[in-house]
């Protein structure tokens, strides 16, 4: 028993010190200062952020951890408060490591991989809850029912490799009615808190293109925007196209309109005017349409492997080939991705209970840097690249050597294993290792430099 409480012991000194690592590399205290999240008592914010930070990584909740927790030097009451602050730029501190992890992670992508932005929600439920700031009725396209709590509106980056969420709205209803509780904390009107709760009540696609162009804004390279189905309408592709392309799933409905053939059709309409591929072709067609006051797209038809079916896929880089469109909407996966971690292992919605909607906005931003120090650590230990200059020294060298010299190495490393098994045969060797040689270089022109391969 004593061996098992060592080794967890050693397995959480551990924890912690990558932990203090990625704080102390990403500068998160400075960045906690600059972003006025400030402390009220005499217990540092680096501590009671770090505090909360490394909660699930020890297999505790906030209760353990921070309430009833007498092994640190501060109580429950200064971390609400510090989560509580009016004041704390909680958006910019994202965005913030957001950035810096991105610059760390773009040097490792390629450069004819591209990088993407992607858009979903999710509920984020407090069904249990009664009295929680700006609480309402909110749809969960998951199980087809209203649930008490907010959407998640989320905007990631992704390379196909890493994904970091940069920016987050936990959206109320835009419909009073079906908000059952309202703002009830006084503050002034030009700090950050009442900022977050204005956005709240307004709708996800107005909330949408004010997150993109402040992504944008920021220096974040992406070549698309990838979306679901619950977004990819004509009006809000138009708006966003206007800062970036965009890549996304549409609806089957009779309501919605492109102009096609000189006149507007619905997505069925124009399925049924278009010739089909062959046999089992996964893309089935593809056609050319007009936004209403917007730019030409082009929808690609797929074969829906679930059932007998077709989905449809909007692009407005019409020069994208229709492959490349569904391999590029393939990566928004990452998002579902997240949230499910979110969720299920980083306590988002369950850590702690609370009724102050800065607190909520505090604590997700919390679990979103715990997303973000899960990618940087699965990154570094995985790539090679983030090796830095040694990573590059090895690829130039690798470079350096010509086909011919590589093949040579090879051969002579072959020749030199044969002789240590006691049953080389001169003879035999060198015409096996000919047959190899000339088949090698058949097709690369380089069979005026067979005798420097051969002379092993």
């Amino acid at each position: 028993m004593h061996t098992n409480n060592d080794a967890e012991t050693q397995a959480d000194i551990q924890i912690l010190g990558k932990i203090d690592e990625f704080f102390n590399q990403f500068n998160i205290a400075t960045f906690l200062h600059r972003c006025g999240i400030k402390k009220r008592h005499g217990h540092s914010v680096r501590s009671l952020i770090m505090a909360i930070f490394t909660l699930p990584f020890l297999e505790k909740n906030f209760f353990r951890g921070i309430v009833t927790n007498d092994n640190i030097s501060f109580g429950k009451d200064a971390a609400y408060e510090l989560l509580k602050g009016s004041r704390s730029n909680w958006r910019r501190l994202l965005l913030t490591i957001g950035m810096k992890l991105y610059h760390f992670l773009n040097r490792l992508t390629d450069d004819d991989r591209e990088s993407v932005l992607i858009v979903d929600d999710s509920p984020y439920d407090r069904s249990r809850s009664k009295s929680v700031e700006l609480l309402s009725r909110v749809w969960d396209h998951s199980n087809g029912r209203l649930v008490k709590g907010f959407r998640m509106l989320t905007l990631c980056w992704s390379d196909g490799a890493s994904c970091l969420p940069l920016d987050f709205s936990l959206l109320s209803s835009s419909d009073a009615k079906k908000r059952l509780c309202e703002n009830r904390k006084s503050m002034d009107k030009r700090c950050c808190a009442w900022q977050r709760r204005q956005e709240a009540v307004v709708k996800a696609p107005e909330n949408l293109e004010t997150m993109v162009k402040r992504i944008l804004a920021a220096g974040v390279q992406a070549k698309y925007l990838l979306m679901d189905s619950w977004f990819a309408m004509p009006a809000t592709v138009t708006a966003l196209s206007k800062h970036i392309d965009v890549i996304g799933m549409v609806k089957k409905t009779s309501k919605i309109h492109y102009g096609y053939s000189g006149r507007p059709m619905d997505l069925k309409a124009i399925y049924r005017k278009l010739k089909k591929s062959r046999g089992r072709a996964k893309i089935l067609a593809f056609a050319v349409v007009t936004l209403k006051d917007g730019p030409p797209a082009k929808l690609v038809f797929v074969r829906d492997r679930r059932k007998k079916d077709w989905l449809a896929l909007i692009s407005t880089d019409i020069n994208l080939s229709n492959e490349d469109i569904v391999r590029i909407y393939g990566k928004r996966w990452d998002i579902e991705v997240f949230f499910k971690m979110a969720k299920q292992h980083l306590k988002l919605a369950k850590e702690m209970q609370c009724r102050d909607y800065d607190a909520l906005v505090a604590h997700t931003t919390i679990v979103f840097m715990r997303y973000m120090f899960l990618a940087y650590q699965n990154r570094i230990e995985t790539d090679n690249r983030t090796f830095g200059e040694l990573f590059y020294a090895c690829c130039q060298e690798v470079s350096d050597i010509s086909f011919v010299e590589a093949l040579y190495r090879i051969m002579t490393l072959a020749g030199n294993r044969l002789k240590t098994l006691g049953s080389y045969c001169e003879k035999t060797a060198s015409a096996f290792f000919d047959a190899i040689i000339e088949a090698a270089l058949q097709g690369t022109g380089l069979l005026e430099n067979r005798k420097l391969v051969s002379n092993f």
